[in-house]
């Protein structure tokens, strides 16, 4: 059986923590509990393998090689499509930089053309990063250091230090900013990292991947990013396996069980993995898409339950990467007008937590054996390790265990942070996700209104306690709301604490 490896391609949609490279075939009880959270009890029964079915893996031993890769030829990191941000954490009245593959760049919505544009992250006067300016009130990015403005094909229209009657020295091509190409598909900004003018109109021959269920108005989609402290040839493609293997397998105490894993097409784009009745794709250089035995069996029924799990690992510098994952689903629609996203990405961020430290480890480890070394070093006996192993021989014999990278890169990677920084939610996720800061600066606020309102209680009774006469009942209802509004007020700091900033993950305790 053979598996189109390209995705569906379709006409231009239209349109502002934590889940590398195995797949953990042991899961712990706890991590185990918060996927199924994720996924009603129904769906989850019809999606389990028997028992009798697991057992029936046949293991791989570690010398055992998964399918040549067919095709020749280097890849080009810079010939493709990378994603930005998911556009409902884009805020249109604000530019938002980034890093991407070693580029800086920023992303702002042009007004007049009413299109999202991406940009260098430098103003060719002194080199100011334009993701700390504004949008002007024309519609122009504007630097906020010197004030030059530009419009969303990057030339200079305003020089305010320019005589006005002296030369238009903002028509200079050397006050131009450099455009990239970018296109907003299933509903995530992407952007193609070239400026040259033969690549302005790449996008009529060359697309981003589409998954059509995103855009599929019978479902809603989830959306999520998040920066971590790895890099992508860690962390592919174990976050997509992580969470589908929780989902559609009975695990023992610390949620391992046997998948059966089949390479089905290798080529320089990707490859294919079957497991059962579905399949787990990566499409290079940064997707990864997983459907579930619930979702691809019983497809002519109507109102099948179905749940899609789409990851981007996205390149940033040596050992730092960008997670931007999709959850499409077509049940429980309604839930997405009652629950808010940061709900959802508590136990999401959770899942990646329990992983970062281990990963970023693991990461420093590979790179001291060397990267042509990690089989001699590690021990794959399984086929549960099928897209590790694929992975690796992609990565080996199309990109020599190297990431090409935009800009000039050190060849080694940044000090090990402290654990804190390690794990740290804030930068790495909530300045980037608008529910998750509307939710913090909601809870600040509130826990500031109970703080106030407890003294207040206290106050008043200590104030009017001479001429108001009150029963002891009274007396103690008044006393108890103020140290009801106390206690509230520091569960609630803790709650933000560890949900917004930073907790430790600690698998012992799990």
């Amino acid at each position: 059986m053979e598996v189109p490896l390209s995705l569906p391609r379709t006409g231009r949609p239209s349109l502002p923590l934590a889940a590398a490279a195995a797949p953990l075939i042991s899961r712990r009880l706890g991590g185990a509990r918060i996927a199924r959270r994720l996924v009603p009890r129904r769906w989850r029964r019809g999606a389990r393998l028997s028992v009798s079915a697991v057992a029936t893996e046949t293991p791989r031993t570690e010398e055992a090689p998964s399918p040549s890769p067919s095709g020749d030829g280097a890849f080009d990191w810079l010939d493709h499509w990378y994603p930005f941000a998911p556009v409902c954490d884009l805020d249109p009245g604000a530019p938002h930089g980034k890093t991407v593959l070693g580029l800086s760049v920023v992303a702002w919505y042009d007004r007049a053309a009413g299109e999202w544009r991406v940009f260098d992250d430098a103003c060719p006067h002194r080199l100011a990063p334009l993701s700390e300016g504004r949008i002007d009130d024309k519609g122009r990015l504007q630097c906020v250091y010197h004030g030059w403005c530009f419009d969303g094909a990057g030339a200079c229209k305003f020089i305010p230090q320019a005589p006005a009657l002296g030369p238009p020295v903002h028509k200079n091509s050397k006050a131009c900013v450099a455009s990239y190409p970018c296109v907003v598909q299933n509903k995530i900004l992407w952007f193609y990292p070239r400026t040259e003018p033969e690549y302005r109109d790449v996008l009529q021959s060359k697309r981003p991947p589409y998954i059509p269920e995103i855009d599929d108005p019978s479902f809603v989609t989830a959306y999520g990013i998040r920066d971590l402290f790895y890099g992508v040839s860690i962390l592919r493609p174990a976050p997509l396996i992580r969470y589908v293997d929780f989902i559609t397998v009975e695990h023992d105490r610390e949620g391992g069980a046997p998948i059966n894993l089949k390479i089905e097409q290798a080529s320089i784009d990707g490859f294919v993995s079957a497991f059962e009745e579905g399949h787990r794709k990566f499409v290079a250089p940064c997707t990864f898409y997983s459907t579930s035995p619930a979702i691809e069996e019983n497809q002519s029924k109507k109102k099948t339950p179905r749940f899609m799990i789409v990851v981007f690992c996205i390149p940033v510098t040596p050992g730092r990467s960008r997670l931007i994952w999709a959850f499409p689903r077509n049940f429980g629609v309604r839930l997405d007008m009652i629950i808010p996203r940061w709900f959802f990405h508590i136990t999401q961020n959770s899942v990646l937590d329990s992983d970062i430290y281990l990963l970023h480890v693991e990461e420093r480890k590979f790179a001291a054996l060397g990267l042509d070394n990690w089989q001699k070093a590690c021990y794959v006996p399984t086929s549960s390790d099928t897209m590790v192993v694929a992975f690796r021989n992609w990565f080996k014999k199309y990109c020599k265990n190297q990431i090409g990278w935009a800009t000039p890169q050190a060849d080694q990677l940044p000090p090990t942070p402290t654990k804190d920084q390690l794990m740290e939610r804030y930068w790495s996720h909530v300045v980037q996700c608008t529910s998750c800061s509307a939710a913090l600066k909601t809870m600040k606020a509130l826990e500031v209104a109970l703080q106030v309102a407890s003294v207040a209680i206290v106050g008043f009774f200590a104030v009017a306690k001479g001429p108001l006469v009150m029963s002891a009942v009274q007396r103690t209802m008044v006393v108890s709301a103020a140290i009801l509004c106390y206690a509230l007020s520091r569960w609630l700091a803790n709650f933000i604490d560890k949900n917004f900033y930073f907790q430790d993950y600690v698998h012992a305790y799990k």
